[in-house]
């Protein structure tokens, strides 16, 4: 069986394109050594549908009897990683190979190659990511996707055990540095053997270009500073963005912001996020234009969102970087008592933005979502963050993806909507569970809507509700709201630009 498996996993890497025929000898070889097995007669097995999660799960259960690994989540994620990496071409090899597309067939024909490596390798693992569940929901805002994110797994009781006494190490600094590439991962940090990084100069640095492992989104990307830097959002950030899109002009890419509460990600290293995916916010219509002096070939526009959007159109980029400098600046500085929006509260900066980036058509095109991290006592998670009535479905940071209209929702909800589903339909007292009793007000709101809930509907409902909340959710994040007052106030800062 084990021999089998070895012989599936190559002939895998082989159709994939991950392992040269060349070199099938050697990488049987390699995964020998690697389950610590000395024999080899070649056994006769179907080659002609070899479903990786398989193959994979019979060789971690081989790992496991032979005690080369522990049997736990953790340690089978470790290893098939190394299994893995023994098909994958060297990093030069991808780096090359992704350069000679490029430079012969173009952008759009380099990324599908290496997103296609990417998942070949196992660095992607599409059959997790085939588990998340995935809908849309219809707003006035446009359909929004929504996501219950099932993907990444959760580590078991023994891996958190061993995790608290792992030895702690600053190598690699974290999970967004260089020096992941290859590394074979511990409990506390994720194996990293098959992944690869593409090298690329954005603001005449070195960045590097991957996928993120979760895609949350199709060919969901992750450009980072070579250097373990902090995220910054000032006018080199705007320059990196474009210098990006000039390279890749088929997809976007944004940042999230640079303050606590509004950040939603790594603050300690520099990085975007980016890909080929049209998101609602991107399809939102410019519901109000205006004009700055001095910058009157640029077309610029409030945008018909929760959140507060400001987009900038213009063939030349470097007239919305300009431009984007100077609107940051301001919002920086910016307080407006009466829309309760503070530049700073005892020295602690509040306002920065999250940019977006994109060419559409011959225009380079850039959005700045306005954010504010302020806290109240009524609301000390942050005034423009999730309220507390909301909780029950997202309490977590509002980032560049959930900014962009994509939820990512965290996993605990799939089996509280299977739980509610039972409670709603047989009329049982969502009260006396505790796992589901934080839904119990917001289930009563919205039940009297409709004539009739049972089996055959109510999971559509609960859908179709979560993406209600989820609208709730990114009105939240909004500093200026989408009512006539809010507008008003978003039009004194308009003037403040203009």
């Amino acid at each position: 069986m084990l021999q089998e498996s070895i012989k599936k996993l190559v002939q895998y890497g082989i159709d994939m394109g991950l392992t040269p025929e060349c070199e099938r000898i050697y990488t049987t070889n390699l995964l020998l050594e690697c389950m610590k097995e000395d024999e080899y007669t070649d056994p006769d097995c179907d080659l002609s549908n070899i479903v990786l999660e398989d193959v994979l799960n019979e060789l971690l259960d081989e790992a496991v009897n032979r005690d080369i690994i522990e049997d736990s989540v953790t340690h089978r994620d470790l290893f098939d990683t190394k299994l893995m990496n023994q098909l994958c071409p060297r990093p030069k090899q991808v780096i090359d190979e992704f350069n000679r597309i490029y430079d012969n067939h173009g952008p759009i024909a380099a990324t599908d190659y290496f997103y296609k490596l990417s998942k070949a390798s196992d660095y992607i693992r599409t059959y997790r990511v085939k588990k998340d569940l995935k809908w849309t929901c219809d707003t006035e805002y446009g359909t929004l996707d929504i996501t219950i994110n099932l993907s990444k797994p959760e580590k078991d009781p023994k891996a958190i055990a061993a995790d608290k006494n792992a030895k702690q190490s600053a190598y690699p600094k974290c999970q967004l540095c260089m020096e992941n590439e290859g590394y074979a991962g511990r409990i506390n940090h994720p194996a990293r053997e098959n992944h690869r990084i593409i090298p690329i100069t954005i603001n005449n640095s070195n960045w590097g270009f991957q996928y993120s492992p979760y895609v949350y989104y199709n060919e969901h990307c992750i450009v980072f500073n070579g250097e373990h830097t902090p995220m910054k959002i000032e006018r080199a950030t705007f320059v990196k963005l474009f210098d990006f899109i000039k390279l890749f002009p088929h997809y976007f890419l944004g940042s999230n912001a640079d303050l606590p509460i509004v950040g939603g990600s790594i603050l300690s290293h520099d990085h975007f996020q980016g890909g080929h995916y049209t998101f609602a916010m991107e399809k939102a219509p410019i519901i109000q234009e205006f004009t700055v002096k001095g910058y009157e070939d640029v077309k610029a526009g409030i945008v018909k969102w929760p959140l507060s959007v400001i987009r900038l159109q213009c063939k030349d980029e470097t007239r919305l970087i300009d431009l984007a400098t100077n609107i940051l600046d301001k919002w920086r500085n910016y307080t407006d008592e009466e829309a309760y929006i503070f530049a700073e509260t005892d020295g602690e900066p509040h306002n920065t933005i999250t940019p977006i980036a994109r060419k559409r058509g011959d225009y380079f095109e850039l959005d700045l979502v306005l954010r504010n991290n302020i806290t109240t006592k009524e609301h000390p998670l942050g005034l423009y963050h999730p309220h507390a009535h909301l909780h029950h479905i997202k309490k977590e940071n509002i980032g560049l993806i959930e900014v962009m209209g994509l939820a990512v929702l965290p996993s605990r909800l799939k089996t509280e909507m299977e739980l509610l589903a039972d409670y709603i339909v047989n009329n049982k007292d969502i009260r006396s569970n505790e796992e589901i009793s934080k839904h119990a007000e917001w289930v009563e709101e919205f039940t009297p809507n409709y004539d009739h809930i049972d089996g055959q509907n109510v999971n559509t409902i609960l859908q179709a509700e979560i993406g209600k909340v989820f609208c709730q959710v990114l009105e939240c994040a909004g500093v200026f709201k989408s009512t006539p007052e809010g507008m008003d106030a978003f039009n004194r800062f308009i003037k403040v630009i203009c």
